[in-house]
């Protein structure tokens, strides 16, 4: 029987309630009583930092305080890696899975979602690839997508990955990005040259996650994707 993956998109949500509202989907899995979940959305303008800590502040590069007085949320939160920048114009996709269900250690787990991001990247005409020893996706020196994840102590996944569609990339300037000094961070709109639909990158999404990890992708959003890839 072929595996099954909800998706949800939610448009644009806070993080903290995003944040609540992973931790509950997560908890439904543990206990069996929902199944896998890919979660889909925007966020506000935030800056988070991953499990690096001390090591992450230090690639704020502006006040905290300064960001917060501008409406700015910016917060320490329990995924790995260093400080980020989400944002409108952003695809942020969050997937709920029992990584055991998939045969996947954490390392190949985050193997597999690069797969995903390449695969949509890609299909924009643009050259993406991994780069050697650096979590994400790339076009060249430049970043496109980022990646951190949690594996919890019941194996479920939480936090996942953010791909720049026509974000303003201008919020990038105010940090180290992902802690790495020596590349770039682009997005879609600016490496096509064109204006890049939010909802047809989504279509794209749903459909490589299902292909990559083998599951049937389900729900109003997957079925939109299902359309789209057969009218194209």
């Amino acid at each position: 029987m072929v595996k099954q993956c909800q998706v949800r998109w939610q448009e644009q949500l806070d993080y903290v309630a995003a944040w609540a509202l992973q931790k509950e989907l997560a908890a439904q899995r543990a206990a069996d009583s929902a199944g896998d979940t890919l979660l889909l959305l925007e966020h506000p303008h935030t800056y988070t930092f991953g499990s690096r800590g001390r090591r992450a502040h230090e690639h704020l590069l502006v006040p905290r305080a300064e960001l917060e007085a501008a409406g700015i949320t910016v917060l320490d939160v329990d995924r790995g890696g260093d400080v980020t920048y989400h944002g409108p114009g952003q695809l942020v996709g969050y997937p709920i899975l029992r990584l055991a269900d998939y045969q996947l250690d954490a390392v190949q787990y985050m193997r597999a979602l690069e797969e995903v991001l390449i695969a949509v990247v890609a299909s924009y005409g643009l050259p993406a690839t991994r780069t050697r020893h650096l979590t994400g996706v790339w076009v060249g020196d430049t970043k496109i997508a980022a990646i951190g994840t949690k594996v919890d102590v019941y194996g479920i996944t939480q936090h996942g990955f953010a791909l720049n569609v026509t974000t303003d990339l201008s919020y990038f300037a105010k940090i180290v990005p992902c802690g790495i000094r020596n590349k770039g961070v682009s997005s879609l709109a600016r490496l096509t040259g064109q204006d890049v639909a939010m909802a047809d990158v989504v279509h794209r999404s749903v459909a490589a996650f299902g292909q990559v990890f083998g599951v049937e992708m389900v729900g109003a959003m997957a079925q939109a994707a299902d359309t789209a890839l057969a009218e194209g």
